[in-house]
């Protein structure tokens, strides 16, 4: 089995860090304080977009309007268009949060999800200043492809950390380890963007939280099959038949998923058809 990528984030200076590997109140302070600043260039930058158009906006009036140097703005951001995604960072930073905390028998593609959740509720929490910029990248070539290229950094992030939990009981064709770990993570990413879309067009309108998780439905259905919860394979389920052929005998955690079990079950009897 493939092992889980360590991640950049697991890789960054302690600096901040607690004894116990928690950030210090002084680091989430500053942290705090990064994301205002963002936030507020954010606005500052969607207002003169507004006004004067994207091509006609500088960055030393974005950097005036938020009332700051034009140092401060390249502190935060490395050109005008990344300005109206201030949030990306952050909210890539609690993503991998969630998968690097997961529990050992949640499956890894519901993780997953959990993970691009967090993207969600980025857009949820302001929806007017969403749908603002929705409408601001559908016009401009070169906000599009900024915002692709956040999207990539996301599928990056689920790739790796699916690719260290495929289930080899049941994915019979290791070369493709790799091929299957990114499409199952670009479903996700996808279906996550087509409600984000169908959502900012209706004005920021209906219950998101629900129609995602229809739509992760879907996804965990057609993908869900060689993915295994990230344990030593003796706690998986397992299933055998009986010298008779007639009685299956199934043996699993109380917490294993249900699908893990109808999986075994699945395989059990696969095996017992094949040696008949």
């Amino acid at each position: 089995m493939a092992q889980p990528v360590k991640s950049a984030r697991n890789q960054q200076s302690t600096a901040g860090k607690t004894p116990d590997g928690g950030e210090s109140a002084s680091s989430r302070r500053a942290a705090a304080q990064r994301l205002t600043m963002r936030r507020k260039l954010a606005a500052a930058a969607m207002d003169l977009f507004a006004a004067k158009g994207y091509e006609a906006t500088t960055v030393d009036e974005i950097a005036a309007r938020a009332g700051v140097a034009r140092r401060t703005f390249f502190r935060h951001f490395r050109s005008k268009e990344e300005a109206i995604f201030p949030d990306h960072d952050d909210t890539l930073v609690r993503a991998e949060a969630v998968l690097e905390v997961a529990p050992a028998h949640e499956h890894p593609l519901d993780t997953v999800c959990r993970g691009i959740k967090e993207v969600m509720r980025m857009y949820a929490a302001d929806p007017a200043v969403s749908v603002a910029r929705y409408r601001l990248t559908r016009e401009v070539p070169t906000l599009r492809e900024a915002e692709i290229a956040s999207v990539a950094r996301y599928e990056r992030l689920f790739t790796r950390y699916l690719l260290g939990h495929f289930d080899e009981t049941a994915h019979r064709h290791g070369n493709d380890d790799p091929l299957l770990a990114e499409v199952a993570a670009s479903a996700v990413v996808t279906a996550h963007n087509h409600v984000l879309r169908r959502w900012l067009r209706s004005e920021g309108q209906g219950d998101v939280e629900t129609q995602l998780d229809h739509a992760f439905a879907i996804v965990r259905k057609t993908f869900g099959t060689g993915f295994g919860a990230y344990r030593p394979a003796a706690e998986r389920p397992a299933a055998i038949a009986t010298a008779d052929n007639e009685v299956l005998v199934a043996v699993a955690r109380t917490d294993a998923p249900l699908a893990d079990v109808m999986r075994a079950i699945e395989r059990a009897i696969q095996q017992d058809s094949t040696s008949s």
